[in-house]
């Protein structure tokens, strides 16, 4: 099955990020070291966050490294089915602007269900009470994801249905009609989907629907800490190499 490129890491958080280990510097480091010729540096954000200037700052100092672009972006979740984004408004107006980052990678850490953000717990509780059906949640997922592209305007799916697994569901239970819906909403709006290393997501048939659609696919670690920067394990093996 043909990838995305595998000189390319879309996905690669710093310590601007609680959970991640290495400095922007440390991962343009690895970045040149795995031969990359893209990388795109990423923080997670809340609506309340303000860091981000902080952050874009420190990219946009460091040294310029011959044949490696570097990209920027943020990572927010999806509060809804109305597509909600978990992101300051003004990280998402300046969007593509010289002061602003690149993209907004849109995750799926939670069911965008319709009341907020429903956590794996609850929407197990609901499945097992009967209130939703599998069917229900994975409409929401791909509803709530295909608006909030619709809200950035400039995105990147991240890990698209990583939350199914932890919800019971797997990612081949998506029907074909809810993927092409999806797929038409980014290929109109030039959003990629990155098929990432951390999560082993989308899987062979969803990519390969996407990009029969037209839709741009883009490699990612999700690393959070420099030695795993451009290290593709699962992609090598799983679906051949690049």
């Amino acid at each position: 099955m043909t990838q995305p490129r595998l000189d390319g890491d879309h996905h690669v958080h710093s310590t601007f990020s609680d959970d991640a280990r290495s400095t922007p510097a440390e991962n343009l480091a690895a970045a040149r070291r795995a031969g990359l010729r893209e990388i795109r540096m990423v923080d997670h954000v809340r609506a309340s966050s303000t860091h981000v200037p902080a952050m874009l700052a420190a990219v946009a100092a460091l040294p310029a490294v011959e044949g490696l672009r570097v990209l920027t972006g943020v990572e927010a979740k999806i509060l809804d089915v109305a597509g909600t984004i978990d992101a300051p408004r003004d990280v998402l107006a300046a969007l593509g602007t010289p002061s602003g980052a690149d993209r907004v990678l849109l995750a799926d850490h939670q069911v965008p269900g319709t009341d907020g953000p429903w956590s794996p717990s609850t929407t197990l509780w609901l499945l097992d009470e009967g209130r939703v059906t599998r069917a229900d949640v994975v409409e929401l997922v791909v509803t709530g994801t295909l608006r909030a592209v619709e809200r950035a305007g400039r995105a990147q799916l991240a890990h698209p249905f990583s939350i199914l697994p932890k919800v019971g569901i797997a990612e081949d239970d998506v029907p074909d009609d809810l993927l092409d819906a999806l797929a038409g909403v980014l290929v109109a709006t030039g959003t990629p989907v990155e098929v990432n290393e951390k999560w082993r997501c989308p899987g062979p048939r969803v990519v390969a629907r996407l990009r029969a659609a037209g839709v741009a696919l883009v490699a990612s670690t999700d690393a959070h800490h420099a030695d795993d920067v451009g290290v593709y394990r699962w992609l090598r093996g799983a679906q051949g190499t690049a």
